[in-house]
């Protein structure tokens, strides 16, 4: 039941996104005078819309995105190009450029998108993207300078009783070193070996650097401080970098190494956190993003494989609206001591700011449909107007893009097996 709740909730989340995205195309063509027909959130039939100001505004049924249509997005063919067959047929990019002109409503006011200069077709392109941009850092400031993140303390939250952490009870020779020394949860501590213990990351880099030598441990236990001795052990663990496990791609399981262990893990509270952080965090999370829209054709063929082979999922592995939606369900329905209203909310919000921050880098990628093959046509049209300009040459006109339609219908091709492929493996094959 809960888990519904999420995922309704995550629905909801995505159709402000998508709406908001689409006011950013809007807002800036009506202002430069573009002809706007319609506006939908969502596709397949109507369930709703109203007309107004020129524009029909609407929801569709399938809550899956949506759209806004800019009257004449085509320019003419330039003279000398090719728009007939042989035949006397016209060619596909001219069979796109007449209907785009037959978009413009003569009883309505507005001009086509193509008569725009190259900086303002910039301005409204880059818009959606942009929304994209700010909705992913303003979620960002909220959860990190409002909620608070969830923060290491250096008080004790499981002393694990075995070595083998999955055991309740074990033999004498295999009670593991915290245990052992005496440790109990909300112990908070103070020194290891007699250095001031500030963070968790303090801690772990004392006993990563101790070795097996028994040392001190200094601890404030019901508001009294005292001291025990804990002799660490050497065993295998998983290896981590920047607090997260690493896996081996080969395998998909955890990469392991040997080091100290005492079986002791901290406290998690929410702690806020100054402007810059947050920024930072947005700069990671868009560096990161770029990284996985670059390795989403080896992401895909991994997905793919793991299909057909039944091996598992890998923990990275590029993840669609169900998995999407299912993170937002598993936040609101998971059950964990200290997971409350404000972790999950804090948790939701981020998974949100990642979206936006996806849709944003995603969108950027210079081909047709993408809003980032509109920028580019607008980028190479600014471009060769300049160099004309500085020539004395005529002006070369806009940049016709209905040339690329070719390639626009392989884009949008791919994209559809790739929905289709994320759905399946979502569903059959999940990242556990």
């Amino acid at each position: 039941m809960f888990a519904i709740v999420g995922i309704v909730l995550f629905i909801i989340g995505l159709l402000i996104t998508v709406g908001l995205h689409e006011c950013g195309h809007l807002i800036p063509a009506k202002k430069f005078g573009v002809q706007v027909p319609r506006y939908f959130i969502g596709f397949g039939p109507t369930l709703w819309s109203i007309r107004a100001a020129g524009t029909q505004w609407g929801i569709k049924a399938l809550p899956l995105g949506g759209f806004v249509q800019l009257a004449g997005m085509l320019a003419p063919a330039r003279a000398g190009v090719r728009t007939h067959k042989s035949d006397g047929s016209p060619t596909l990019a001219q069979q796109a450029r007449i209907a785009s002109a037959q978009e413009l409503d003569p009883s309505q006011p507005g001009i086509e998108f193509w008569r725009l200069k190259a900086r303002k077709k910039l301005i409204v392109m880059f818009g959606g993207p942009c929304v994209n941009l700010l909705l992913s850092i303003v979620l960002l400031v909220v959860v990190i300078c409002g909620i608070g993140t969830g923060t290491y303390t250096t008080t004790l939250a499981t002393v694990q009783p075995c070595i083998d952490s999955e055991s309740a009870t074990c033999a004498e020779d295999q009670v593991a070193p915290g245990e052992r020394a005496g440790l109990r949860e909300k112990d908070i501590i103070v020194r290891w070996d007699g250095v001031p213990m500030h963070s968790w990351e303090d801690i772990q880099n004392a006993i990563n650097s101790g070795g097996t030598d028994p040392v001190q441990v200094s601890i404030i236990r019901a508001g009294r401080e005292q001291s025990v001795q804990v002799t660490p052990i050497e065993t295998e663990r998983p290896v981590v970098r920047e607090g997260m496990v690493v896996f081996d791609p080969a395998t998909s399981k955890p990469m392991m190494e040997n080091k100290p262990y005492v079986g002791i893990s901290p406290t998690i509270e929410l702690a806020r956190q100054p402007l810059s952080a947050a920024l930072i965090q947005a700069g990671q999370l868009f560096t990161s993003t770029v990284r996985i829209v670059i390795a989403l054709p080896e992401k895909l063929w991994e997905i793919t494989v793991g299909l057909f082979s039944g091996a598992p999922r890998a923990q990275d592995s590029v993840v669609g609206l169900v998995g999407v939606a299912d993170m937002a369900g598993s936040i609101t329905s998971v059950s964990l001591e200290g997971y409350g209203i404000k972790e999950r909310a804090a948790d939701f919000l981020l998974l949100m700011a990642s979206l936006n921050m996806s849709l944003f880098v995603f969108n950027l990628i210079p081909l047709l449909p993408l809003d980032g093959g509109h920028i580019a046509g607008a980028l190479v049209e600014g471009v060769r107007r300049h160099v004309a300009r500085w020539r004395g040459k005529e002006d070369p006109g806009p940049c016709d893009t209905a040339r690329l339609l070719p390639l626009s219908y392989a884009v949008i091709g791919f994209f559809v097996v790739m929905t289709i492929l994320l759905i399946v493996a979502d569903i059959v094959n999940p990242v556990v």
